[in-house]
């Protein structure tokens, strides 16, 4: 007998990622040389889908739908621009930089908080607002805004406007970028 199909929603698939940047963050923490840069590189590429797709789908849904979403999503937008801002820094600085595990215990803090507010004040009362179906939908929407989504951390465009207007150039060059630096 075939098992039954298991349910995604969009609260799974956000609260799975976290649990992945969480290991990320000791992988880059634990490794060190090219270990640590190609982890390095898996987390920067994460966290930018992974917020990306927060605020073109799930930040617009829940300040629309919760009671209190506007200051709620204020906040998580505020908190997201300054990691991307933090992030972007690392990125530059070079994980051979000798600052450059500062500079991450700092980002790690400031992310990993983020992610409890979004859990608490936001993803599980998403849960209880929602359907079934809409969750679902919302997983869904959430995989294609990532497939999309830039791979470097661009602060200021922490808004859905912002994304949609800007991210399909960004993304582009983003992956070219990336190709570029694979290839050396």
């Amino acid at each position: 007998m075939p098992a039954a199909p298991t349910k995604t929603d969009v609260v799974d698939v956000l609260i799975k990622q976290h649990s992945q940047i969480r290991e990320l963050f000791d992988e880059v923490a634990a490794s060190d040389g090219d270990a640590r840069r190609d982890a390095f590189g898996r987390l920067v590429r994460l966290l930018a889908v992974h917020e990306t797709a927060e605020e073109e789908i799930v930040h617009p849904a829940a300040r629309r739908s919760l009671p209190g979403g506007e200051g709620i999503i204020d906040d998580r937008l505020t908190e997201e621009r300054e990691a991307k801002e933090q992030l972007a820094a690392l990125e530059a600085m070079g994980t051979d930089d000798p600052r450059f595990d500062a500079e991450l215990d700092v980002l790690r803090i400031a992310v990993l908080t983020h992610a409890r507010a979004e859990e608490r004040y936001e993803f599980f009362r998403i849960r209880d607002e929602f359907g079934e179906t809409q969750l679902a939908a919302l997983a869904a929407a959430v995989k294609a805004a990532e497939a999309t989504a830039p791979t470097h951390p661009h602060p200021g465009t922490e808004s859905a406007t912002k994304n949609l207007l800007a991210g399909p150039l960004v993304a582009m060059v983003d992956r070219i970028r990336d190709i570029i630096r694979k290839a050396h």
